[in-house]
């Protein structure tokens, strides 16, 4: 695979940082998440290929343990506010000296400077920061977040692990490290930097809703079918809404011209009623294999089922029995390929890891006694 041979640290968080961690793990590299010890509830959800270290890092000994990973690794993925890093003596400044080659990647909200550096929040407040989120909602209707894709995904985990292999890439020619500043902010800003930068040419003006993309054009949009379900329309070519007209029976003589913005409205209501009056698998037969871009929108249990998603295996069945997405974009040679294994339970690999780091069996037990070290037990796994 493409990253096979690379070692990342990633130090246990939610959302971003064990995302990037994912995508790294799909892609071929080893990735060692390190827990904290006594964990009542293991809330990590995108650990697939993963494995576990439990750390007490309140202890100097299991400190110590932390920071020979770290001096181990090709990538270290820290997923606290500025300063944390620090204040344990693992900062870039210490670490890098050790491990110059190491690539330090930072995933905060705010980012490492700046007036809310150090202030908390979440996904729907980093997106706010940026002027992303007044972008989303209906018209009329106050910014509705996209749950946290937007910022912690999108912006957070995604865009850190594109800043990760661009620096490995470089590194592969400067031999050098860097430290990698992975902030939410400017994450879900650059995500969304066609909004800022295509203002000129009118799809997306400055009221949400009310435009060609965001919910305003009545041929883009969602509709509710008969049987409560919904079908998607995004008809804007000329060529598309011809065949959007015929599926929907309708005369382009008896409609008005579509880019008349003043007829959205009541051209919306007139779609509402239409799709209503048939069920989705009704709708989909009309329109499936024809360009008219429509299609039925589909639940997270029904899109691994859908004949296009299963001709292409998109998705993979886990070990509980519920679905996965396949590692995206497809690399012809090198591609990704998701473990199917068991989620790792926090300790669950301590004492390979520690054998690896140069730990001897003795002194294994003597730190797992001391409580710096922690192991799960085998049977939590069967």
């Amino acid at each position: 695979m493409a990253l096979r041979g690379i070692k990342v640290i990633e130090l246990a968080g939610l959302a971003p940082a064990p995302y990037a961690g994912l995508i790294l793990s799909d892609f071929g590299a080893r990735v060692i998440r390190v827990d904290r010890t006594n964990q009542l509830m293991a809330v990590d959800r995108l650990c697939r290929g993963k494995q576990s270290i439990a750390l007490n890092w309140k202890q100097p000994e299991g400190l110590g343990v932390l920071k020979k990973l770290c001096v181990s690794a090709d990538v270290l993925i820290e997923p606290f506010r500025p300063g944390v890093m620090e204040k344990m003596g693992l900062g870039p400044e210490s670490i890098m000296k050790e491990n110059p080659g190491l690539i330090y990647a930072r995933m905060t909200g705010f980012g490492q400077s700046g007036p809310f550096s150090k202030m908390a929040g979440h996904d729907i407040n980093y997106i706010a920061t940026s002027g992303v989120l007044s972008q989303f909602g209906r018209k009329g209707e106050t910014p509705h977040a996209p749950i946290n894709l937007m910022g912690d995904f999108a912006g957070g985990g995604m865009v850190c692990a594109l800043g990760i292999c661009m620096a490995l890439f470089e590194r592969s020619r400067s031999g050098k490290g860097q430290i990698i500043d992975a902030n939410m902010v400017e994450g879900s800003a650059y995500v969304a930097a066609w909004t800022f930068m295509a203002r000129d040419i009118g799809v997306l003006g400055d009221e949400k809703g009310a435009n060609l993309l965001d919910g305003g054009a009545y041929f883009y949009d969602t509709y509710r079918t008969l049987d409560g379900k919904y079908m998607a329309v995004g008809a804007l070519e000329p060529q598309f809404y011809a065949k959007l007209l015929e599926g929907l029976q309708l005369s382009p003589d008896d409609v008005p011209s579509q880019m008349d913005q003043s007829e959205w409205p009541a051209m919306k209501k007139m779609f509402v009623k239409i799709f209503a009056s048939k069920t989705q698998s009704q709708w989909s037969e009309i329109f499936d294999g024809k360009d008219a871009c429509v299609t039925p929108v589909l639940t997270r249990d029904e899109a691994p089922h859908h004949p296009h998603n299963q001709a292409n295996k998109s998705f993979l069945a886990n070990q509980s029995g519920s679905y996965e997405p396949v590692p995206a974009p497809r690399l012809s040679r090198t591609p990704g390929v998701p473990a199917t294994t068991a989620r790792p339970e926090a300790g669950q690999h301590t004492p390979e890891i520690m054998a690896e780091l140069g730990y001897k069996d003795e002194e294994i037990k003597e730190l797992e006694a001391s409580g710096a070290v922690e192991t799960a037990s085998v049977n939590s796994k069967l």
